[in-house]
């Protein structure tokens, strides 16, 4: 019989805004505990495997979905994903998970572009960050700013601020969304999407999208469309980009959306700071990967 502590269970949070998260955790209660947020177009049951590696080992994992995902609050107004109050649910959710900091925090895609801002302006209330395919907003400023390269590769950010975006992306059985999925390293057709994948992010986008798409279209760094377009021009406070906390960023070097370029010169924002680069890897480096991933998290939490 598995041992239940290292089953996925469901849990309800609910933050003193009123917002709830559905969280899927893993683990011991009252083991220290390790925070992992999810990216776009996905949900938490993306760090399933690692929960279960991680639990095995003594921490208790908790996965949520983000505001506007799954089975999570999902305001209809587009406000309400603004970065205040998408990183004011993290930060609650940190202080939700006990009076201690927790072991790590740990994040991919959009949920790595929350917890860089939490790292940088809370960081009592963790003991390490792990970013996953996910840039300082320092970094990915400046890019947007100054390199064609990056720009033209975020392109796609404009499209996913489209008022229609939910319906066009849930049209066809969800065509457009698989086609984010899809594209791999060496394979078109992305190997790594199991039948269960499959279904479980279907079952995400089928409780609606709208909200998944109102953080695009609230975040100021996209693309500039003119020479002055507010992104250009736009500065972000030091509050806001140092993170003292130790640092491990994990990159799959293969990722289309986000160059690998936007980790040079990060050491000047993140003093304590380990770079581990995957050559053979994309921007799902979390299921391509997926024992390297764990190793890397594994080796962070174990360091003094």
């Amino acid at each position: 019989m598995q041992d239940s502590n290292f089953s996925i269970q469901i849990e309800t949070i609910e933050l003193p805004d009123g917002i709830t998260l559905e969280c899927r955790t893993c683990g011991p209660q009252g083991a220290p505990s390790v925070v992992m947020l999810h990216g776009f177009p996905q949900g938490a049951f993306v760090w399933d495997e690692l929960s279960q590696t991680l639990a095995a080992q003594g921490w208790r994992c908790i996965a949520p979905n983000l505001r506007g995902f799954g089975g999570s609050s999902q305001p209809p107004q587009a406000e309400q994903y603004r970065a205040k109050h998408l990183t004011q649910d993290i930060v609650a959710l940190l202080q939700a998970a006990g009076p201690q900091p927790v072991e790590a925090l740990i994040a991919h895609d959009w949920g790595g572009a929350l917890a860089w801002s939490v790292a940088a302006t809370h960081p009592h209330l963790m003991k390490r960050f792990i970013a996953i395919n996910s840039p300082h907003s320092a970094m990915f400023q400046k890019a947007l700013q100054s390199d064609a390269e990056q720009q033209a590769a975020s392109a796609y950010m404009h499209y996913l601020s489209r008022e229609d975006a939910a319906e066009r992306l849930s049209a066809n059985g969800f065509e457009k969304l698989w086609g984010f999925l899809r594209p791999a390293v060496g394979d078109a057709s992305a190997t790594w999407l199991t039948d269960d994948l499959v279904r479980a992010h279907e079952a995400v986008w089928a409780r609606g999208l709208k909200g998944q798409c109102y953080y695009y279209q609230q975040s100021p760094l996209k693309p500039p469309l003119a020479p002055d377009d507010p992104v250009m021009t736009l500065s972000l406070s030091d509050s806001l980009t140092h993170v003292s906390v130790p640092t491990d960023v994990i990159w799959g070097l293969q990722d289309k959306a986000l160059r690998p370029s936007l980790l040079d010169g990060l050491e000047a924002y993140v003093p304590h700071l380990q770079i581990h680069p995957i050559a053979d890897a994309s921007h799902w480096v979390l299921h391509e990967q997926p024992e390297q991933v764990a190793d890397l998290v594994l080796r962070a939490l174990h360091r003094a």
